[in-house]
């Protein structure tokens, strides 16, 4: 090797070093015209080196600048799996969020696991991502505030532990959102397909739409609340046990679409119509919720908006206490799930 050009597998390859003595000028004035990051200047000099570098076929080299300046310009991201289409969502807003910001985003999958999290993290820090976003929180794990003491820069997507740097849904209100679609077409007895208990985003749900229900004078029965997985196949079991129910609820909040798509399933099996036997409400709105047989009544959620909101988190050092949970609002997107009680 030497100070023109390197050896990459075999080939050569053209450094500013090579481009700045074809071109007549210093190292620094071709890393000045070549960074991209930077205005372009249209100067004769300029012309010429940048005609220079594109005859000797020079390459930037991203991770080398990146190195220099002290990190990588690369996010790693933890979700739980990525054929939940929730989360696919939410690591394709962050990629395209970073791509707008000059950096790549890389993502690891642990099934929800806590070990599997922390493995995941080591494995991507050892890689020099220079922060994490995670969607994995729990609320009987203290891995961020383990992260937190080790100093790694990080911040929680979708879920919160409540102090930690987060970019989040409102989730309160669009549970309450939904109760209150529900209660305003005549439905008393709504049951709840309520997700895990250990993510604040089904107990937020969950909670805001006990709230809507005691606003409007009524209780929330504890048997019509049913605990399950964010899969299809929970949904589909849940739906089951509450229609067992004596009174049966005559519509059913879930608070992710996939349950909700299982509890349609569910449903049909037990030779139930929607919304004529029963309505239904979901939550995320994800793609194909609106192309189902009877498309689907959900909240939908801002993802983008979520994950500019964990970039800018990330960036920041010093964001003050009333700022360190940023909070975006859902919208309700009413469809044909959902209809006046008979």
């Amino acid at each position: 090797m030497n100070s023109k050009t390197d050896e990459v597998q075999g080939q050569t390859r053209v450094t500013i070093h090579g481009v700045a003595a074809a071109a007549g000028v210093s190292k620094s004035t071709v890393s000045r015209i070549l960074d991209e990051r930077l205005p372009r200047s249209d100067s004769e000099t300029a012309r010429r080196v940048r005609k220079v570098a594109e005859e000797l076929g020079y390459v930037r080299d991203v991770s080398a600048a990146s190195l220099r300046r002290g990190n990588t310009m690369t996010i790693g991201v933890i979700v739980p799996r990525l054929t939940d289409t929730v989360m696919a969502m939410l690591y394709e807003a962050l990629a395209k969020a970073c791509s707008r910001s000059g950096r790549f985003a890389i993502v690891a999958t642990t099934d929800d696991k806590p070990k599997a999290d922390r493995l995941a993290a080591e494995s991507l820090l050892k890689r020099g991502v220079d922060g994490l976003i995670l969607s994995t929180a729990r609320e009987d794990d203290d891995f961020p505030d383990e992260l937190a003491k080790r100093g790694i820069p990080y911040v929680l997507a979708l879920r919160t532990d409540g102090h930690s740097l987060s970019s989040v849904g409102d989730d309160r209100l669009g549970g309450y959102l939904a109760a209150r679609h529900l209660l305003d077409l005549g439905h008393r007895k709504i049951g709840v397909i309520a997700g895990p208990s250990y993510a604040s985003s089904s107990r937020g749900r969950v909670e805001g739409f006990r709230h809507a229900l005691e606003e409007a004078g009524l209780n929330a029965d504890p048997s019509y609340i049913i605990p399950s997985t964010f899969g299809i196949e929970s949904g589909a079991v849940a739906v089951e046990t509450l229609m067992r129910l004596s009174p049966r609820p005559t519509a059913v909040f879930a608070v992710n679409d996939n349950t909700a798509i299982g509890a349609l399933s569910g449903l049909t099996k037990l030779g139930l119509s929607v919304p004529q036997d029963i309505s239904i409400v979901g939550y995320n709105d994800i793609p194909i919720v609106s192309h189902l047989p009877t498309p689907l009544t959900t909240l939908r959620v801002p993802f983008e908006q979520i994950a500019s909101n964990a970039l800018d988190l990330l960036a920041g050092d010093n964001s003050p206490a009333d700022e360190r949970i940023r909070i975006s609002a859902p919208t309700l997107i009413p469809r044909k799930s959902t209809a006046p009680i008979r």
